[in-house]
This record gives C-alpha cells, structure tokens and sequence, in this order.
C-alpha cells in the first residue's frame, strides 16, 4: 500500500515537471518560430526629425579607462557632438574620468565605495539631470558600441510610444575567439535578439538587457535605480512593467559588445549572469503573476512565463536530468506519459535553437563549432551548483578588453 502511495506521488510530480517543461518549451519555440517572420514596415512616425528633442546619453563608469574612450570617439561619430552625453565615473580609481573629459562628455564623479553598483551610477546620473531635464534618456554601457542611427531610433521610438524602448544587444566575439566563444555569442544572441523579436512581433513586451535602453525622462523616475543589484537591468524592466510602462523592442537599433577574453573575466560575467537571472527569476516571477492577476493584464503574465525560461545551457541540463528520472520510472512503474511529454518538450526545443541558428546564428557559430555545445553546457555545471551552495549577490564588475575600432 505505502509502495503503490510512493509510486503515485514519484509519478505526479514527474508528471507535473513534464508538463511545466513542456509549457517552457512551447513558450521557446513560439518565440523562436515567430522570430524567423518578416520584420513589419517601419511606421513614418519613427522617422520624424528629432531634432527638437531633446535627449542624454548617461553612461555609468567604473575604472573603465581601457575602453571609454572608444565608445566615446565611436559615440562621437554618430551623434557629432557630445554635450549630451554625461558620464557617471562611478568610484573610479583609475583615469576614466580624464579621459572622458578629455573625449568631450560631461563627466560627474561619484565616491560612495559601499554601495557599489550600476543601479547607483545610473541614478546618481539621472539626479544630476533632474534639473534641466530631457525628454529622454539613453543608458549606454561604457564598452559598447553604436550602429548608425540606432540612438535616434531609440530615441524617436521612446517618444512616439511614452515606454521604455530597447536595442538589439549582442556580443562579438574578439578575433582569436574560440569554438566555446562561438556558442556564448550564438546563447547571448538567442536571448538578447531572437526571443525579444519573436515576442516584439506578437505585440508582448521584452525585458531589458543592460545597454542600448531609452525612456522618456518621467518614466525613469517612476521607479527607483539605486540598487547594488547585478542584473539592474531585468529588474528595471520589471518594475517598469508592473509600473504600467512595459518595455519596448528596436530590433533595428543595434549596440554591440565585446566577449572578454581573460578567463578570469569570463567566469565572473557567466556567473553574474547565470546567478542573476536565477535570483531574478525566483524572486519576480511570484510578483509578475500576482500583479497579472490583480492589474488584469495579460503582458505581465507572458513576462512571467517568458521569464521562467531558463539560460539554454541550464536549459538543457534540466531537460536531460528529467529525461532520465522519467525514462527509469517508466522502466519501473510502465508509467510512459511524462517520458513521453518530455520527449515532445525536447522536440521543441531543439526545433527552436536550430531554427535561431539557421537564420541567425551561422555567422556566430559555424557548423562545425557546434560540435562544442556540449563542453561549454558542462563549462557551466560548476556555476549552477554554486548557485545552489552560495549564490552571487553583490555586483562585481568585469573585466574589460580593450576594443579596437
């Protein structure tokens, strides 16, 4: 009686994350197969001349010497000046802000070593801009940069719709890259690019992604930036949506990053990352359903289902994991529904990565270099279970190379 009792609890509950995994499957795939549509026409309005707007760039700073003089000539070249560019040299121990002055921004200093963060720089920026307010402003990281045109889309966008408004933000890879590199970047681009464009095209909005972000003056100060959080940036989407301002996708505005070499930086972005949207994920997805329900609004449910999507790589650990309990259960109890739930689940989603990389992902990673998808999820083993034992919580900066223009 107590086996019988155990076996049809071990089968609920296999049956329960079969289903849970199969609706996040689903979800991936929509997103992915969306994506591959024709982007609409652009509408005449996000063409206006927005010459009378007007608008700052606020770029947080954090002994960024090696590349802020890049972004800023490259800054430079797009908009043909810059005083509206303001960057925050945030607890700074190197010579950022000279460079910066020198390059032509407004550079503001800010010294407060226990409360370290992107939250804090870019609300210490947006108090210094409370008076003389623009109409709006971009967040721009200080390693990043800019396609042609992509701030006056932002910008014309984020006027013509009163929302938060984000670019499409990817990452290159340096030219020595290697075949693990090659799979970051296709991962970064299936997030950032792929899944934001599939849910842009069914009229959902999109979480942020860190740089390449615009919002009309009055709605960034609708919520409160100063956080030591280290994802700031899916946290301010967040909130922005619960505050009735949900984010908006610019698949044509585009910003570039670059992957970092040093190994050391590489491990401490992945974990940030990884540890970050897990800890988002945990802590807002409860908030986003309660306030779908009580608001009524359907936006904040999809951000919540889209945001229990997890990072790919943890992605298919789990699939796998509950491959394999469901595969012994039904070898034990010819109990086959959830084996073949999960079956159909695993179907989806790998329907939906090659359907990413057949339209966008070759360049990134080439056919061969696929090859190195496995060693890279078992890369990233060790960070999961650092997440479980002691999960990063305090924001640490990365380090950067320098970028050649």
């Amino acid at each position: 009686m107590f086996m019988n009792q155990l076996l049809g609890c071990i089968y609920t509950v296999l049956f329960a994350c079969a289903v849970w995994l199969f609706v996040l499957c689903s979800v991936l795939f929509i997103e992915c197969m969306v994506a591959l549509l024709p982007i609409p026409r652009i509408n005449t309005y996000y063409r206006q001349d927005i010459k009378d707007v007007e608008f700052t760039v606020l770029i947080p700073a954090h002994n960024e010497e090696v590349v802020i003089g890049s972004t800023l000539e490259n800054l430079k070249l797009k908009l043909n000046s810059l005083h509206r560019v303001v960057v925050v040299a945030d607890n700074c121990t190197d010579n950022t802000a000279e460079i910066a002055r020198t390059a032509g921004a407004t550079v503001i200093e800010r010294h407060e070593p226990n409360l370290r963060g992107k939250g804090y720089a870019l609300d210490y920026g947006l108090c210094f801009l409370e008076s003389h307010p623009p109409d709006v402003v971009v967040f721009l990281d200080a390693d990043c940069q800019v396609s042609e045109n992509a701030i006056e889309q932002l910008i014309q966008k984020a006027i013509t719709t009163g929302r938060p408004v984000q670019a499409t933000y990817l990452m290159a890879q340096p030219s020595n890259s290697t075949a693990k590199q090659s799979v970051s970047a296709f991962a970064f681009r299936v997030k950032n690019q792929v899944r934001l464009l599939g849910l842009a095209k069914l009229g959902m909005p999109c979480l942020l992604t860190g740089t390449g972000m615009a919002f009309p003056f009055a709605v960034i100060r609708s919520v409160n930036l100063a956080s030591g959080s280290i994802v700031e940036d899916m946290k301010l989407g967040i909130d922005l949506s619960i505050a009735g301002y949900p984010p908006l996708f610019c698949p044509q505005a585009q910003i570039e990053g670059i992957l970092p070499q040093q190994t050391k930086a590489v491990k401490s972005q992945r974990k940030r990352w990884e540890h970050g949207h897990l800890n988002t994920l945990l802590t807002y997805v409860p908030t986003l359903f309660k306030e779908s329900v009580q608001q009524k609004r359907f936006d904040l449910l999809v951000s919540a289902i889209d945001l229990c999507v997890p990072p790919l790589s943890l992605f298919v650990l789990i699939w796998f994991s509950a491959l394999v309990f469901s595969l012994i259960s039904a070898i034990f109890t010819a109990t086959w529904l959830p084996l073949i739930t999960i079956i159909a689940g695993g179907c989806l989603f790998f329907a939906s990565v090659i359907a990413a990389w057949t339209k966008f992902g070759r360049t990134d990673l080439p056919l061969l270099e696929l090859l190195a998808i496995p060693f890279y999820i078992m890369k990233k083993i060790p960070i999961y279970f650092q997440f479980l034992a002691q999960p990063q919580n305090t924001w640490i900066r990365t380090e950067r190379d320098s970028i050649n223009m």
